[in-house]
């Protein structure tokens, strides 16, 4: 492994996610201005995030399926108006 490729300023970060307050613990570089309190007592830097799995659509099964069948079906009744002009 090649020594001194890894940056100096690698640390746990907390980041915080401003939707539901939900709080992850994970090594980054990023730099923070602020400090926070994580459950295991400590005090770590903090990073706030505007959206993380435990709020996002995706991942909390919370997501809007849109109905393409339908909307399948509204394009070809469309376009057979269309034809139907077409042909007149």
């Amino acid at each position: 492994m090649k020594k001194d490729i890894h940056p100096k300023e690698y640390r746990p970060v907390v980041f915080v996610d401003n939707s539901n307050g939900t709080q992850f613990l994970i090594s980054s570089t990023i730099k923070t201005k602020e400090t926070v309190k994580f459950t295991d007592g400590k005090e770590y830097p903090a990073f706030h995030v505007e959206i993380s799995s435990s709020s996002h659509p995706f991942y909390t099964n919370q997501e809007k399926s849109l109905d393409s069948a339908g909307r399948v079906e509204k394009f070809k009744s469309r376009q057979s108006k269309a034809d139907v002009k077409k042909t007149a």
